[in-house]
């Protein structure tokens, strides 16, 4: 009896195929057939899947905002700060700090993408991209309730300073990415910064 092919396992493959070749060798760089090389398996089996490059990089990048959501909520877990508005902020923002090579991969390969939105209306208007505004969103909600609980400078204006925030986090991120300075230097900026809005949680 034939093997059954699982369909979304075999998509999620090439997705795959497609990040690691990006995270390797920079995203304009991929094609239908790099990704078919580094996934193993022809061209014409890639595009049974995904019928134009536009469509597996939106693919990818769903992927790839979906598992930067986990490793946020992870470091939530791992940290003990769930329910605590301090040290959700923290987990969020670190995400934008490439540490390790997974976070390096993704940080460059989203950058990419924004920057080829621009002027490719293909890819341009997906939900991920408007991540950014359903962040600041819920740092405000944060920060906000930290400030009812007494523990956030009250003189601050919550979006505002979600606005900067999610700005001084991607700055530093692209900087690590620069080479410009460590992750640990810019984990000390972070921590720096927060330690002004949180004054009594050095």
């Amino acid at each position: 009896m034939p093997k059954l092919v699982d369909h979304a396992e075999r998509r999620t493959h090439i997705i795959d195929a497609l990040l690691r070749s990006a995270a390797s060798n920079g995203l304009h760089s991929v094609t239908m057939r790099s990704v078919a090389t580094e996934a193993g398996m022809s061209v014409r089996l890639v595009q049974y899947y995904f019928d134009t490059k536009e469509q597996l990089l939106l693919a990818a990048m769903t992927r790839l905002a979906g598992r930067m959501g986990e490793r946020v909520q992870r470091r939530v877990r791992e940290s003990g700060a769930a329910g605590d508005p301090r040290g959700i902020i923290e987990a969020v923002l670190l995400e934008a700090v490439p540490a390790e090579e997974e976070g390096r991969a993704f940080h460059l390969i989203y950058t990419e993408y924004a920057v080829l939105s621009v002027t490719d209306p293909a890819l341009g208007g997906q939900p991920f991209l408007a991540a950014p505004d359903e962040m600041e969103a819920f740092l405000a909600a944060q920060l906000t309730a930290a400030q009812v609980a007494g523990e956030a400078d009250q003189r601050l204006d919550a979006r505002q300073e979600a606005v900067v925030l999610l700005a001084v986090s991607a700055g530093l991120g692209l900087s690590v990415l620069l080479n410009q300075r460590t992750a640990a230097e810019a984990t000390a900026v972070l921590h720096y910064h927060l330690g002004r809005i949180f004054p009594g949680r050095r």
